[in-house]
């Protein structure tokens, strides 16, 4: 039997989210001319987190935290083997909020970031040097500590594949799990949908600059009278 688990909007997100952090990644390292890439990277993935933190109160039934974060008798019930449930795990859910928050994290430190040479986050020209210097060095501490954490998603979904013969890959596939019919999903919707998008589109024009004063015009050239 097939249960409908993840809706078709959070497996866009989880995709494009894959995609722009491998991206960000990417151009982060060749550096140079990639570096505004990285930028527009960067503020993809911060769109994309307000989209998810969104959607995550008013999207369907397994895409709610109040659905799948779970206080610490479930973890206890998941590691006994005593949990039965779809969507995302009792442990797997701390795994989600971790990944969650070290990814917006590193976009809003991004924002304010700069390379001393030739790119500025776009919020970098808000606050005074030194404290871009200093949001800078945290914003490439937390990309090792993300590298690790990016391993060890990667390492648990190995490991329900080859111990636990379970695919957590095809589900963010195609949305359909093992379970129940009457456990599919339920909620979201178009409504939802178009309001968490909304949200997300003036999150990252905010975030793109747009509300900053435009710059000062330099003051005119007087013309000596000959």
């Amino acid at each position: 039997m097939k249960a409908y688990v993840w809706d078709l909007p959070t497996r866009l997100f989880h995709w494009l989210l894959v995609t722009c952090v491998i991206g960000a990644f990417v151009t982060a390292k060749i550096g140079g001319g990639l570096m505004v890439w990285h930028g527009r990277l960067g503020l993809a993935i911060f769109g994309l987190l307000v989209f998810r933190l969104i959607w995550g109160v008013i999207g369907s039934t397994y895409a709610r935290f109040a659905v799948f974060v779970r206080g610490p008798r479930a973890i206890l019930a998941y590691l006994l083997g005593r949990w039965r449930g779809l969507g995302h795990n009792p442990l797997g859910a701390l795994s989600v909020l971790a990944m969650l928050g070290m990814l917006f994290t590193q976009a809003m430190t991004g924002l304010f970031a700069n390379d001393d040479i030739a790119y500025s986050g776009y919020l970098a020209s808000r606050i005074d040097a030194d404290l871009s210097a200093r949001i800078t060095s945290i914003h490439h501490l937390l990309e090792k500590l993300l590298m690790a954490l990016v391993a060890l998603h990667l390492g648990a979904i190995a490991y329900y594949a080859r111990v636990k013969k379970q695919n957590l890959v095809k589900p963010m596939l195609t949305g359909w799990s093992e379970g129940r019919p009457e456990w599919s999903a339920k909620g979201g919707g178009l409504a939802a949908f178009l309001v968490s998008l909304l949200i997300a589109a003036l999150a990252v024009w905010a975030a793109s600059g747009a509300l900053q004063p435009p710059p000062p015009q330099p003051p005119a050239t007087q013309v000596p009278a000959f």
